[in-house]
């Protein structure tokens, strides 16, 4: 899905969340957001929000002379997530349908999104997303394609999000085991996207197959993804697609049985949905 009028505005505050976000100082905030601004004056429509997104933040990390723009405030989300595992694991244990609760719990993780026009609370989502129907709801066509899946990639979105995703594979290897799983992510620092250092530091390169896509875009762009990871996505069973970058990039991928999970957080995604903001969505492709 490519950008309208909605996403350059939301870009625009981004960089205002960005600089607020790293402590900047007045003159640092000034020269980002006026940056971004000017830009958005050349920003193609041919393009989707991710890629949209790639030009402005790299843009945006050197004017504060960073690498990784979210590298202190993606520690301290993974602390946050890191402290409801014990919950999540309880709830996924004395489930009567232990792959519908680690779905939601996915799902409910997909809240720790800096990019997003609407911010939603971690801890409020999780009381409550166990006990919430998916608004798009292919669940049962999800299943079903698991049972057969002899092979899943599971695309990974943003930091603290994916302590949930480990938690998630954990159960579809417990009750898929037949299966090979991977876990996919980003090529370099994009807003709080998970890389592979957070990645390896959550264990995912001891729990399934690891892999760096190479792309530089908060979403999986497959045009700029490297070999291994087309040649991946192409020849799974199933993609399961992690949060609404994933979806901007891949809702009109070339390819089959992609299921996407996430919270909808902007009214251009709810558009395209058919949906609200707020919703949980479980969409099979």
């Amino acid at each position: 899905m490519t950008i309208d009028e909605a996403c350059v505005a939301c870009i625009i505050n981004q960089s205002v969340k960005v600089a607020d976000a790293i402590g900047a100082s007045e003159s640092i905030k000034e020269k980002m957001t006026s940056t971004v601004r000017d830009m958005s004056s050349n920003f193609s429509y041919d393009d989707n929000p991710p890629e949209i997104a790639s030009y402005v933040y790299e843009k945006m990390a050197e004017i504060a002379n960073k690498t990784d723009l979210y590298d202190e405030v993606k520690e301290l989300s993974t602390k946050k997530a890191l402290s409801f595992v014990p919950l999540v694991k309880e709830e996924i244990s004395s489930s009567t349908n232990k792959l519908l609760t680690a779905t939601k719990t996915a799902v409910a993780g997909n809240v720790i999104d800096l990019a997003a026009a609407v911010e939603f609370d971690l801890e409020e989502e999780l009381s409550k997303v166990f006990h919430t129907d998916f608004a798009y709801n292919d669940f049962d066509k999800f299943q079903e394609k698991l049972s057969d899946a002899k092979s899943v990639l599971v695309i990974g979105d943003n930091v603290g999000e994916h302590i949930f995703d480990y938690l998630f594979i954990e159960t579809l290897q417990e009750l898929y085991p037949e299966a090979k799983y991977s876990y996919m992510v980003r090529g370099n620092p994009i807003i709080n996207d998970v890389t592979m250092k957070e990645a390896k530091d959550a264990g995912f390169d001891k729990l399934c197959s690891l892999v760096d896509s190479g792309v530089n875009t908060p979403g999986f762009t497959y045009n700029r993804a490297n070999d291994e990871s087309k040649k991946l996505f192409d020849s799974v069973d199933l993609v399961i697609s992690k949060g609404m970058g994933n979806y901007e990039c891949m809702s009109s991928s070339h390819r089959k049985n992609i299921c996407f999970l996430l919270k909808v957080k902007c009214n251009v995604v709810a558009n395209s949905l058919g949906k609200e903001v707020g919703d949980i969505v479980c969409k099979m492709v």
